[in-house]
């Protein structure tokens, strides 16, 4: 295997030539569900059980009988790794790669080969994709930090300011989770948090580094996913121009939003955050479901979530800090007031 020939390109040109051709992933399914290139195919070359062996065959027997062992397990279906290959293609093309660079791509590349397929392998595998994403994340860039209490209409905000040319990161949108202990009602499931940093990166790295890009006030999970350390840290010294908005002005928002759902997972929602809520109040929050008080149990549960908020923004420096007062939740008018306050930052 090691005098196979092949084509190995920094993850720089690779991300350049995955705008116009497909990425195979021939890693594990596992390892390719852990976390991937967003849009890649996986084409493994060995499932699960077969890579373990592989690998104990190797730390028992060696590289060479490794190798062979690899061969008899890999053999009978390279029919089909390869027809799916030729499918994949775009003018007769693809890019590869493993986990290091090293032998699956290279294997793969080969088997490709066969069939006149040009590839590209990734010089050190998605783990060097995994460095680059990691090292871009923690780049300083203008960030504006839209702030506010959980009913404040802060994702509508950033999807205003999209619709009129700004940039945004909706993390939220990205972690499927709306961060609050009702945050997975009605969205898909969570990517990984190794996934969740690849899936940022991808829309991280088409913004216009000269512009500040407009990005939501987050904890440092959104619900089981965490935000990279250094991208959260550099959220936390950015600006933030905080919403602030009395509570019966967010309750018909909320309201309506968790009307929808069944009073089983409202019930389920709430019982995720009973300790923090206190026996009386969950006690409270869950009779008010079952008699049809939504209104009531959705108040009863801001009231926690407020508190929590304020201690959050609090870790915040003062001098970064803008507050903005409004007594409506329309989402024009206070995405005005948002884009004010930036301009008196000079941001």
């Amino acid at each position: 295997m090691q005098n196979i020939s092949v084509n190995k390109t920094d993850i720089c040109r690779f991300l350049e030539l995955s705008e116009k051709y497909p990425v195979i992933d021939v890693r594990s399914p596992s390892e390719y569900l852990s976390g991937h290139i967003p849009g890649s195919i996986n084409i493994p070359l060995f499932d699960d059980n077969e890579r373990k062996a592989v690998g104990i065959k190797y730390k028992n027997a060696g590289r060479v009988k490794a190798i062979l062992k690899g061969l008899e397990l890999a053999g009978p279906s390279m029919h089909n790794k390869l027809s799916e290959a030729i499918k994949a293609a775009t003018d007769g093309k693809l890019l590869v790669h493993c986990w290091r660079g090293g032998i699956r791509s290279e294997a793969m590349a080969w088997l490709f080969s066969l069939a006149d397929i040009q590839t590209e392998v990734l010089e050190g595998g998605y783990k060097s994709y995994r460095n680059h994403i990691l090292s871009s994340l923690s780049e300083k860039r203008k960030m504006i930090i839209v702030g506010g209490m959980t009913g404040s209409g802060k994702t509508h905000i950033l999807n205003y300011l999209k619709s009129h040319n700004h940039q945004i990161i909706d993390l939220e949108g990205i972690a499927c989770h709306k961060g609050s202990a009702f945050g997975a009602l009605g969205q898909q499931p969570q990517p990984t948090s190794e996934h969740f940093a690849n899936l940022l990166f991808e829309e991280w790295r088409r913004l216009d580094h000269n512009m500040p890009v407009w990005i939501e006030d987050e904890s440092r999970n959104i619900g089981n996913v965490f935000i990279p350390d250094n991208f959260y840290n550099n959220m936390l010294e950015a600006p933030a121009i905080v919403i602030m908005m009395d509570i019966k002005t967010r309750l018909p928002r909320l309201t309506e939003e968790y009307a929808g759902y069944p009073p089983g997972l409202i019930k389920e929602s709430i019982l995720k955050i009973r300790k923090r809520l206190g026996g009386d109040n969950t006690a409270d929050a869950l009779r008010a479901v079952d008699e049809g008080r939504l209104s009531e149990a959705v108040e009863i549960t801001l009231k926690y979530y407020d508190k929590a908020y304020m201690y959050g923004i609090s870790r915040r420096s003062s001098k970064n800090i803008v507050y903005v007062e409004t007594d409506t939740d329309d989402i024009g008018v206070n995405a005005g007031k948002v884009i004010d306050a930036a301009a008196i930052l000079n941001l």
